[in-house]
């Protein structure tokens, strides 16, 4: 945690650097940490922005997770108010990507699907925002054959996705940039960097729950925690999880039982998504838990970097399936709510309707990989 703390900080600093260089600061509360992208006249935040915002959301997103897993070690009013906090950060800075890495996706499935060139050339996303001028066209690719309908609906179906992904991103970028200048987020990072110096501990001993203790909750002088119990309920619970997943249907590469909801004109969530989407925050969680474990054993140096070696390699190959998961099955949702658009045209809502079940079919190739990946032996990195 501590040294997720300090990697927070670090990325804090990059981003008010960044920033300042760009609007010098103007308007931010706090002493600059409004985005540099808000200044006028500026098409894109510049790298080392975004990359700082990244960095920020990810060390929210692995406090969050290790104080979930360990919230018994540690003081149970600072646990209780931190982790909300630190899930707001990470959930607003996640949205402005999201939309953009959705909006590419579902452009060159359309691209894939139709061979129509006739697109909205996908906004860049992360270091090529800052890279690539505003109003260059993706590259041209070869048209493939005429397809009909389909092809005659893609290029208006992929503009009506740019409006749509575009404005939602557009907004999710003014809140993350409010959320930044927002006194709530100078009180979650005053709080991380009290965390990146000490650990807040219960108040009372620790649970005697064996022999020796794996590794100190925190500094040097502190009574040790043992940290393996905590860890392996965190995989019992994933191991559950996953138990209950319908594997057996994952076992082919395209269950086409499972798009027969998915084509339905119910605007609700796909039923089956969800237990999908818990087994990947349960198997981050884990993965999570597996580092801290790894830190604590050198010693907890700061240094981020060491723990991923700890890291399972079935671990990671899943955790990858998973997330095609999640990016498919909102990509898919998305073609959804497009379709429902009033007053488009057949051909348009005919081309979002075969984009939907392509990424429907993703979804279940992206199960057949995980449970593919699941059942191998472990494998540890050298």
């Amino acid at each position: 945690m501590r040294a997720q703390a300090t990697e927070f900080l670090r990325a804090l600093r990059r981003h008010r650097e960044s920033g300042a260089s760009g609007a010098s600061g103007a308007g931010a509360p706090g002493g600059g940490t409004s985005a540099g992208a808000s200044a006028p006249g500026r098409a894109a935040p510049p790298a080392d922005d975004v990359d700082a915002v990244r960095a920020l959301r990810r060390a929210a997103r692995r406090i969050s997770g290790t104080l979930h897993t360990f919230q018994p070690l540690l003081d149970a009013s600072w646990a209780e108010e931190m982790r909300p906090e630190l899930a707001w950060l990470s959930g607003t800075l996640a949205l402005e990507h999201a939309y953009a890495s959705r909006l590419e996706r579902l452009l060159q499935a359309l691209h894939r699907l139709s061979g129509s060139a006739a697109f909205p050339a996908p906004r860049p996303v992360g270091r090529a925002a800052a890279t690539v001028p505003a109003g260059v066209p993706a590259p041209a690719r070869p048209a493939s054959p005429d397809r009909g309908s389909l092809t005659v609906g893609a290029a208006k179906a992929g503009a009506l996705l740019d409006r749509q992904l575009t404005l939602a991103r557009t907004r999710a970028h003014s809140t993350a940039l409010q959320a930044l200048g927002s006194s709530r987020f100078h009180a979650v990072a005053d709080q991380v960097a009290l965390l990146a110096s000490e650990v807040p501990l219960r108040a009372t001993g620790r649970p005697d729950r064996g022999p020796a203790p794996a590794a100190s909750a925190s500094g040097p002088g502190t009574a040790p925690f043992d940290l393996r119990p905590l860890a392996a309920a965190a995989e019992e619970r994933l191991t559950d999880a996953v138990t209950a997943l319908p594997l057996v249907a994952a076992g082919s590469p395209y269950n086409a039982q499972a798009l027969v909801h998915g084509l339905s004109p119910d605007p609700a969530p796909h039923p089956q998504d969800a237990p999908w989407h818990q087994v990947r925050l349960l198997l981050r969680l884990h993965r999570y838990a597996l580092e801290a474990l790894a830190g604590a054993d050198t010693g907890d140096t700061g240094d981020s970097g060491n723990t991923e070696a700890a890291v399972d390699v079935r671990l990671l190959a899943a955790g990858e399936a998973l997330d095609r998961h999640r990016d498919a099955s909102e990509a898919a949702a998305a073609a959804a709510q497009a379709a429902r658009t009033p007053r488009i045209a057949p051909a348009t809502a005919y081309a979002l309707g075969v984009l939907h079940a392509d990424q429907r079919h993703e979804v279940e190739a992206a199960r057949y990989a995980f449970q593919h990946s699941w059942r191998k032996e472990p494998i540890r990195l050298p």
